[in-house]
């Protein structure tokens, strides 16, 4: 190789190099999706969970956590509207195990919360673990945040959330009227106050506004039974599928990204996972999305 055949393939090396790096930077982060099933539902939580990780992860010695399910709604645990008791459970236990100080638990319900925390069966299902609460809402723990969205500029959002040192998502994989399904993207109007119906006229975009400020450390989704028509209150028992699944991700877009195909659907079917994906807050092509089955 002579001086100037040397020089010019340095050059075409030097400058393909950033893209070659920006590859690899995005190879090494592929967003990585864990999916468990079974039907020890402790157990399957535990194991995908695991396999994004494990919780020490996320919450370290000392750190007050929110585990935040969706419990907005007057139902037993038969008819898939609220995220079931035994996958919240098992969330807590590791959340304790990895050395979490405090772990609260609660949802701004769209039905009586008295109602609704005993119809979940998640407070019974917590009731006597040191260190944790499961309390109902207090308004009075609303604050106005800043949110300079597209849509939202601001919104009261719960302060229980705002301060904690983790904040795990775990909704339950279901059908919605107006939103197609609600996953953990959506999960998140549990911790605004206000009136919440007013981002129903631009709810994908006021969902991408809240996920960007409020992130998931880590998305858990219990697919165990999921809702297929009539949600997001259900009632039905003939609108309920037992998949026995629970999936896991760091990556909120990928985890719902993926959820939704337990419903014969794309992630492009649902606008609120393509404003997210667009706002840049996580992978919504499945193509790019890494499954394991744990």
């Amino acid at each position: 190789m002579n001086r100037r055949t040397f020089i010019k393939a340095t050059g075409t090396a030097i400058l393909l190099a950033p893209a070659l790096i920006k590859e690899a930077l995005a190879a090494r982060e592929q967003s990585l999706v864990a999916v468990a099933e079974g039907g020890d539902y402790a157990a399957i939580t535990r194991k995908a969970i695991n396999a994004v990780g494990g919780m020490k992860r996320f919450v370290k010695l000392g750190d007050v956590v929110v585990v935040k399910p969706n419990m907005g709604w007057d139902r037993s645990v038969r008819f898939a509207a609220n995220t079931h008791p035994l996958v919240v459970r098992a969330v807590v236990e590791e959340c304790l195990a990895a050395g979490a100080k405090k772990v609260k638990v609660f949802d701004n319900t769209c039905n009586d919360p008295r109602r609704c925390y005993v119809s979940s069966g998640i407070e019974a299902a917590l009731k006597g673990m040191k260190g944790v609460e499961c309390k109902h809402i207090e308004t009075e723990r609303f604050r106005k945040v800043a949110l300079n969205g597209a849509f939202l500029q601001e919104w009261e959002l719960y302060d229980e959330v705002l301060l904690a040192d983790v904040y795990i998502n775990v909704p339950v994989a279901k059908h919605h009227g107006l939103s197609k399904l609600t996953l953990g993207l959506k999960n998140i109007m549990g911790i605004m106050g206000g009136n919440r119906g007013y981002i129903h006229r631009n709810l994908d975009t006021a969902l991408a506004d809240l996920n960007a400020h409020v992130k998931s450390h880590l998305t858990v989704i219990d697919a165990t039974r999921i809702l297929t028509a009539h949600g997001p209150q259900g009632g039905n028992i003939a609108d309920v599928r037992v998949l026995n699944k629970v999936i896991a991700s760091t990556d909120i877009v990928a985890a719902d990204a993926y959820a939704t195909t337990l419903f014969g659907m794309k992630p492009a079917d649902i606008p609120v996972t393509v404003a997210a994906y667009k706002r840049g807050l996580g992978e919504m092509n499945l193509d790019k999305i890494r499954v394991v089955r744990a």
